[in-house]
């Protein structure tokens, strides 16, 4: 091993965490220990994580999240029962100590003794890139079309005030960081702002900690991990730290309102005086597409991690209205990770 590997091996180990059906209770307090970063993007982490099991509809979802890592590159199955899911991976038993299993991987990739993954799937578009278009773009004159399996944006009218706007569809979920495990939507926004919301995929029936989760969305991540160390429990003084860091007035009155009344601001109260036991809001008969459309994406965002997963996946199960069908020209078009 070199110096440099040498010295790398002292540092955190960058990990992102794949959050499956049945992940382990304990994944969520990975992001409190020092040996470890938990990071947004794949391009930016060295092993994968793959805690509890994945779907077979979500497992190309995985695949591609994979094949985004950088080399070298590991991954761990935690709590699986898929042996195949990663070819390569490695698979850790339920009772091990993770955090060892993902530092001795780490510091094998880096002095070689674990050689890194190679991809799952073939280097080649998703899409025939040359179809229609005088230019070989696929789409209609110098627009559209899906080049290298990215659909390109097309001009449609904004929502808001009619002007023409580049309207961009694709899937997002089910590992991206600020989206509850599990969650897939086809979201068509037009800058950030959200035009149409199709649900592909319900969230994980998982632990979920909404109040950590706004926590960090309101850039409070320090104010987050005490709440997870204290066991969920906000106690009177991080109560009070909360109140004085401004949480709840970065939080839009009005935001995510259901039909008894409550928006975000409601539910983040609650979460915080009482986490273990938030109010059940009124969900009956509300769709996603009341309260995603028109807002924008860090609005949206906010929405979705103040409701649990079991009311989420009430949510999703109301279904949308008849517009909200998913374009087949974009299905393919995945956000892994920084997406799926």
């Amino acid at each position: 091993m070199s110096w440099i590997s040498r010295l790398a091996t002292q540092a955190p180990v960058p990990v992102f965490v794949a959050i499956g059906d049945d992940a382990p209770p304990q994944t969520a307090r990975l992001a409190l220990h020092t040996g470890l970063t938990l990071v947004d993007s794949p391009r930016a982490a060295a092993i994968l994580l793959v805690a509890g099991t994945i779907p077979d509809a979500l497992i190309p979802h995985l695949h591609r999240l994979h094949d985004q890592f950088p080399h070298p590159r590991a991954s761990v199955l935690w709590q699986s029962s898929q042996p195949d899911l990663l070819p390569a991976a490695i698979v850790a038993a339920n009772t091990v100590d993770i955090v060892s299993v993902l530092t001795e991987t780490r510091d094998a990739l880096l002095s070689g003794a674990h050689k890194t993954e190679p991809d799952i799937l073939p280097d080649a578009p998703l899409n025939e890139w040359r179809r229609i278009g005088p230019h070989g773009q696929g789409g209609e004159g110098m627009m559209g079309g899906t080049p290298y399996g990215r659909p390109m944006a097309m001009t449609a009218d904004d929502m808001r005030d009619g002007l023409k706007l580049d309207a961009y569809t694709a899937d997002f979920g089910p590992f991206l960081p600020m989206f509850p495990p599990g969650l897939v939507l086809t979201l068509t926004l037009q800058g950030d702002v959200i035009q149409k919301v199709a649900v592909v995929h319900p969230p994980f029936d998982v632990d979920w900690n909404q109040g950590v989760s706004l926590l960090r969305l309101l850039g409070l991540p320090g104010l987050a991990d005490r709440l997870l160390r204290n066991g969920l429990t906000a106690s009177a003084t991080q109560t009070r730290l909360i109140r004085w860091s401004g949480a709840r007035a970065a939080i839009p009155p009005g935001l995510g309102r259901t039909h008894d009344g409550s928006d975000v601001r409601d539910r983040f109260d609650r979460l915080i005086a009482d986490p273990a036991n938030p109010k059940a809001p009124h969900i009956d008969g509300i769709h996603l597409t009341d309260l995603l459309v028109g807002l924008e994406w860090h609005e949206a965002m906010l929405v979705l991690n103040s409701f649990d997963t079991g009311a989420l996946q009430r949510i999703c199960a109301n279904g949308g209205d008849g517009d909200d069908q998913r374009d087949t020209e974009t299905i393919h078009a995945s956000h892994v990770g920084h997406g799926s």
